[in-house]
């Protein structure tokens, strides 16, 4: 099964991936337009949106684990679910700058300076802007071995997501603790196999 699995894989393009997955996004646009939010549709739709942006996020960092524990290669569909997930923040933060603060540059810049949760994940975004710019083969070529060290930013900016998830809720949730683990175990595996190839 995970012969054919890889196999498949190696064969299919990377375009369609783009395509399905800003599926959720769409979805979400019609339950906004069409009410299907609930009583706050703003927030739900903020909300969802990073929350998937982290799935997306989890789902390129677990492809080396699973290439590496259980022989699925799935390495060709790393970048897509990375810029997948990039692209997620970039509508959440959308949202929260022209839906939930209209645009009030005086209250944003507050709240960039003053809340705790909207600074980790603004410093999160920064840290990811600059992974997404030279995600290209092109930048790839250009950057040679630096290419690697500066990709790995997304080991800083995966946990300051999972804690800006965290904390913008008053009340914990397991979900809430769950997105938090997924996120720090992650960057954690890839720490214990950074130290271990340094020891060697």
């Amino acid at each position: 099964m995970i012969d054919w699995i890889n196999q498949t894989s190696r064969k299919l393009p990377e375009w369609p991936l783009y395509f399905i997955g800003f599926i959720p996004a769409a979805w979400l646009l019609w339950l906004g337009v069409n009410g299907g939010l609930g009583v706050e549709p703003i927030k739900t739709l903020e909300q969802n949106l990073g929350r998937i942006a982290l799935q997306f996020l989890f789902a390129s960092l677990m492809v080396t684990p699973l290439r590496r524990y259980a022989g699925l290669n799935l390495l060709k569909f790393r970048r897509p679910l990375g810029l997948l997930g990039f692209g997620y923040i970039c509508l959440h933060l959308a949202t929260w700058l022209a839906l939930d603060m209209v645009f009030l540059w005086g209250q944003i810049i507050e709240d960039l300076t003053e809340r705790p949760f909207i600074i980790i994940g603004m410093t999160g975004f920064l840290l990811l802007l600059p992974l997404a710019l030279t995600s290209t083969r092109k930048w790839i070529r250009r950057l040679g071995p630096r290419w690697q060290k500066l990709h790995q930013l997304v080991y800083l900016a995966v946990p300051l997501g999972g804690l800006h998830f965290l904390m913008q809720e008053r009340v914990w949730t397991v979900q809430l603790i769950v997105y938090l683990v997924l996120a720090f175990g992650l960057v954690a595996i890839r720490m214990i196999w950074m130290r271990r190839r340094v020891a060697r």
